[in-house]
C-alpha cells in the first residue's frame, strides 16, 4: 500500500457537491492498494500514520503525532498512487489492486486507524472526489509498505 499524508489544519471531501468526510487539526491522507497487498501492509501503514511525528511541539520541533495532538484523520482512497510513467507519459496503473480488493484494503485501513484511537472520515470509494485542503507546513511524506521509498 502507499500512502500521502500532508499535516492540515481543515481538510474536507465533497462528492457531487456534498461533503461526504471533513476533519479540523489531523492529517489528510491518500490511500491507495498495490497488487498483492493484505493485512500486514495494512497493519504497517495504519501505525506509520498513527505514529507519524509531523506535528510541533512547544519547541517548535516536529516530534508529535497525530494522536498525541488529538488530530484526526481524512483518509482519501486514491488509486493513482499506483500509477507508473517510467514509460511514456501515460501513467499504468497495472500494480494496483483490483478495485474489488481496494476497497476492501481501503476499509480495513481506516479501521486499523480507528483502532489506534484516532477519529477518521473518508471520501467515498469509486467515485469522483472533490478534495479541499488548508496544507500546513507544508509537511508532505510519502510511505510505501513495501518500503519503495
Amino acid at each position: 500500500m502507499r500512502a500521502v499524508a500532508q499535516r492540515v489544519s481543515t481538510a474536507s471531501v465533497e462528492v457531487e457537491g456534498a461533503e461526504v468526510g471533513a476533519i479540523g487539526p489531523g492529517l489528510l491522507v491518500y490511500l491507495g492498494a498495490a497488487e498483492g497487498d493484505g493485512a500486514t501492509d495494512v497493519a504497517y501503514l495504519a501505525a506509520k500514520i498513527a505514529g507519524l511525528r509531523v506535528f510541533e511541539d512547544d519547541a517548535g520541533k516536529m516530534s508529535r503525532s497525530v494522536r498525541e495532538t488529538g488530530g484526526a484523520v481524512l483518509v482519501v482512497s486514491q488509486f493513482t498512487l499506483l500509477g507508473d510513467v517510467r514509460r511514456g507519459r501515460r501513467p499504468s496503473f497495472t500494480a494496483a489492486a483490483a478495485p474489488e480488493l481496494a476497497e476492501g484494503l481501503v476499509e480495513d485501513g481506516v479501521r486499523a486507524l480507528r483502532e489506534q484511537g484516532l477519529q477518521v472520515a473518508t471520501g467515498r470509494f469509486r467515485t469522483t472526489m472533490r478534495v479541499r485542503a488548508d496544507v500546513e507546513g507544508p509537511v508532505t511524506i510519502l510511505l510505501d509498505s513495501r518500503k519503495a521509498f
